[in-house]
């Protein structure tokens, strides 16, 4: 009868839980990837709560974007409940072949959310307080372990941080107190996080480390505070070697939460040991920050991780296919990837895990079209908007032929080839359809397009000189 109750609660906290994401997310993507999450098992010993999605892939994808919202709102809604488990339900099995490896970034460990199998034994309590010690058996808790320095790809953006980072991590002491991380959503901040975690713990082994979301710092005060146990909650804290907070702009307006975590900076700073704080903004821009913690924050190393420019996106998604399973995936699309996705690094890999899957799952190959169909979301949100006039003119241009040979009958090569050229960046660059690029290319069937971009994707394996003319026309059209 006890346990009925105790679902029953559940499943009403549950409502009131999905409904206020609904509200937030959307009808669309809470109907696809909220909706589908049955409430598990609720182990008060850990204080653990499971939440079931029907697939592998599925609850990557949700533990991936959700995890802090999921962690956070049943934290509000039950105080008893410290961590939340993300799992495939039990009895499905995973795909055979289909590995992913974790995407750079994710935020599955950061508030004490975990993505496990069924039956994974994690045994995640919260008596530590998220701290992490050496010689814990299976890694680190709360340290995701695809996140490391060899796993972070650098380049000019992130060169700079990603040094830093390092020297955090090393046995000599860093000349610099805080490291403050500095970058937009997505660009790999909270990857040096976790990276500096382990090869602080790897050089150090019997050090005490605490990672955590600033969401998750102001969390566990407010309960300290509710259950008088400040004293225990600042002796923790205080204890460790080594704190890394993440998104620190969540702890804007808290001036209690503020107050203690500047008394927290001081002692450790004052004992020689290491801090790192991410966000998605300079100290100087965090509104509502007490500016005795804002100086506290700026007074080290401001790293700043700039968007990935495009060599550094190609080189990103060459490393990401290393830890796939054997597959295919042409060159032209980790091209078509590395152009078209360019928000963040997040995006990216995760446009590139969706599209493997995708193939894996249905037994397609990998193939531009195929990746233009399935990452329609990602693409739109990162084109701009070029459109097929625009590029009709630049290729005029460049080839120096008149305009209105786009739409002529004329079969002549040095009208023919850059024509055909237009319709292969019209297909790359835009949404468009074959018809309708065809419609304006004066009228042209699909097929003639279809022909013309299989040709020049053929040519520019082939031919140098092309390959270099199609690379200058992308570079015009996307600056």
């Amino acid at each position: 009868m006890q346990q009925e109750q105790e679902a029953l609660d559940l499943a009403a906290d549950w409502a009131d839980i999905s409904q206020g994401l609904r509200k937030d997310l959307g009808h669309q993507l809470h109907s696809q990837w909220i909706k589908p999450i049955q409430l598990g098992s609720f182990c008060k010993e850990t204080g653990t709560l499971d939440l079931f999605l029907p697939t592998e892939f599925s609850a990557n994808w949700v533990a991936d974007r959700f995890a802090d919202r999921l962690s956070l709102a049943w934290k509000i809604a039950r105080p008893d409940i410290r961590n939340v488990r993300i799992a495939v339900l039990p009895g499905r099995r995973a795909m055979p072949g289909l590995r992913l490896g974790r995407e750079d970034g994710r935020r599955a460990a950061n508030d004490g959310v975990q993505l496990a199998q069924p039956g994974d034994a994690l045994g995640m309590g919260n008596a530590d307080f998220g701290g992490i010690g050496g010689g814990g058996i299976g890694g680190p808790v709360g340290l995701d372990p695809s996140l490391t320095f060899a796993s972070f790809v650098t380049g000019a953006a992130n060169v700079l941080a990603s040094n830093a980072a390092q020297r955090m991590a090393a046995t000599e002491t860093p000349q610099f107190a805080p490291l403050y991380l500095k970058a937009a959503t997505g660009q790999g901040k909270t990857h040096l996080l976790h990276s500096i975690g382990h090869a602080y713990l790897a050089n150090h082994p019997r050090a005490r480390i605490f990672y955590c979301s600033a969401e998750r710092f102001m969390v566990e005060f407010v309960q300290a505070l509710r259950q008088n146990q400040t004293i225990e909650f600042k002796a923790r804290l205080r204890g460790f070697d080594l704190l890394l907070v993440d998104d620190i702009q969540f702890i804007i307006g808290k001036a209690s939460a503020q107050e203690e975590l500047l008394y927290t900076i001081d002692a450790l700073l004052a004992e020689g040991k290491r801090l790192v704080f991410a966000a998605d903004r300079a100290p100087q821009a965090l509104d509502g920050v007490e500016q005795r913690l804002l100086s506290r924050l700026s007074m080290g190393l401001v790293a700043d991780i700039q968007p990935a420019d495009i060599e550094l996106r190609r080189a990103i998604l060459e490393h990401r296919l290393q830890r796939f399973a054997p597959s295919h995936v042409p060159g032209d699309v980790v091209e078509f990837l590395a152009r078209t996705i360019n928000r963040n690094v997040r995006e990216l890999v995760g446009g590139l895990n969706k599209l493997i899957a995708y193939a894996q799952l249905t037994g397609q190959a990998v193939s531009l079209q195929l990746a233009e169909e399935q990452l329609t979301d990602i693409l739109s949100a990162n084109r701009r908007r070029i459109t097929i006039d625009e590029i009709q003119r630049t290729v005029c241009q460049f080839y120096r032929v008149d305009r209105t040979e786009m739409a002529s009958k004329r079969r002549a090569r040095a009208v023919v080839r850059p024509r055909q050229v237009a319709m292969y960046l019209a297909k790359v660059l835009t949404p468009r359809s074959y018809p309708e690029i065809g419609r304006k290319f004066g009228g042209r069937d699909h097929s003639t397009v279809i022909h013309a971009v299989r040709l020049i994707e053929d040519l520019r394996t082939r031919d140098a000189d092309m390959d270099g003319d199609v690379r200058s026309l992308l570079r015009q059209l996307e600056s």
